[in-house]
């Protein structure tokens, strides 16, 4: 959302304090909020007024912290990000405090740090808001079929042997190519020793150089996509028949595997699996368009899915002229 917005009392709230029980009317049913030499000025010239300068923004604002403030409860997490934030910004300017609420002030029209972090706390939770409507919404049946028939694996029990190049950040570019060599030269190696019949578990004992698990044999136990384990790795072993090892070196950010798949369990059902596909696909969708434009998108069919309606027609129209502002500014500058 741009920066700038201003929060607390809203434009309507405003009015309301403004138009309460001590309030005069004029003879046409007006409520008056102020005369001075014969001049007057209406609750409804007030809103008129203040509408067309504060109201969309702030309604905005207002209207997320309705929708998202009891969904989403602030946590550690939320404090955390909102911290990190706050630190990056001032450590931008020196750690000034002078200096940092001047910026704030400029970039963000806000006066203290606790305005700027309801700023950034209201954000965080859009991006989670964001992030539920897209698993919800956006990502289709189809979609989660496809992911689950052809992604979701059953856990998986794996030994390996792990040969590394072993090389420097200071090496030169033709060393390297020549540790890389020797460490794919040696893992082939110890394929034909397993092709010729030799024990794998014996094999990782002696060659592997993660010793974690080499003194076990090699053995990792059972896991799955999401055990921060090497995708390539995690992809080479559950395409593996159960009792059968890799015929060639997998070349992962470690170096080069031999892996020998030992099991591999039933995978959930689609159903058991679902929020979580769904999440996973969000995730997806989120990052390959990561643009403004699809974030302000989001945002107002976010709203839309909750139901969002405006009485007054013309701040409705200010409503899309302003989101649609913000989404085609950002198309335009890519």
């Amino acid at each position: 959302m741009k920066k700038g917005a201003v929060y607390g009392i809203t434009t309507l709230a405003i009015v309301s304090l403004l138009t309460g029980c001590g309030s005069t009317k004029l003879k046409n049913g007006e409520k008056l909020v102020a005369k001075v030499d014969g001049y007057k000025v209406t609750a409804d010239d007030l809103y008129k007024t203040m509408k067309k300068k504060y109201a969309v923004e702030t309604l905005i604002n207002d209207i997320d912290h309705q929708l998202l403030d009891t969904t989403y409860k602030t946590d550690d997490a939320e404090r955390d990000s909102v911290d990190k934030q706050i630190e990056q910004i001032k450590s931008t300017y020196g750690n000034n405090d002078s200096i940092f609420l001047s910026v704030i002030k400029q970039l963000y029209n806000v006066d203290s740090e606790e305005e700027l972090r309801e700023i950034i706390s209201l954000d965080y939770k859009r991006d989670l808001a964001i992030k539920d409507y897209v698993a919800k919404d956006v990502v289709t049946e189809d979609e989660v079929k496809d992911y689950y028939e052809n992604k979701v694996i059953g856990d998986v029990k794996a030994s390996h042997i792990l040969i590394k190049p072993n090389t420097n950040d200071d090496d030169s570019e033709d060393v390297k190519e020549e540790k890389e060599k020797e460490a794919l030269d040696k893992a082939k190696d110890i394929i034909k020793k397993l092709d010729d019949g030799e024990d794998f578990s014996k094999l990782a004992k002696k060659y592997s150089d993660d010793k974690a698990t080499s003194k076990k044999g090699g053995d990792l136990g059972y896991f799955n996509k999401d055990d921060n384990l090497d995708d390539d790795f995690v992809t080479a072993a559950a395409g593996l028949k159960k009792g059968k090892y890799t015929s060639e070196p997998v070349k992962t950010k470690y170096g080069y595997e031999i892996i020998l798949k030992v099991d591999e369990k039933d995978k959930k059902s689609q159903k058991e699996m679902e929020d979580e596909i769904r999440k996973t696909l969000a995730e997806e969708k989120i990052s390959s368009d990561s643009s403004k434009s699809a974030y302000y998108r989001r945002l107002r069919d976010f709203r839309e899915s909750k139901g969002l309606k405006f009485s007054d027609s013309s701040i409705k129209r200010l409503y899309d002229k302003y989101m649609n502002s913000l989404i085609d500014e950002d198309t335009e500058n890519n």
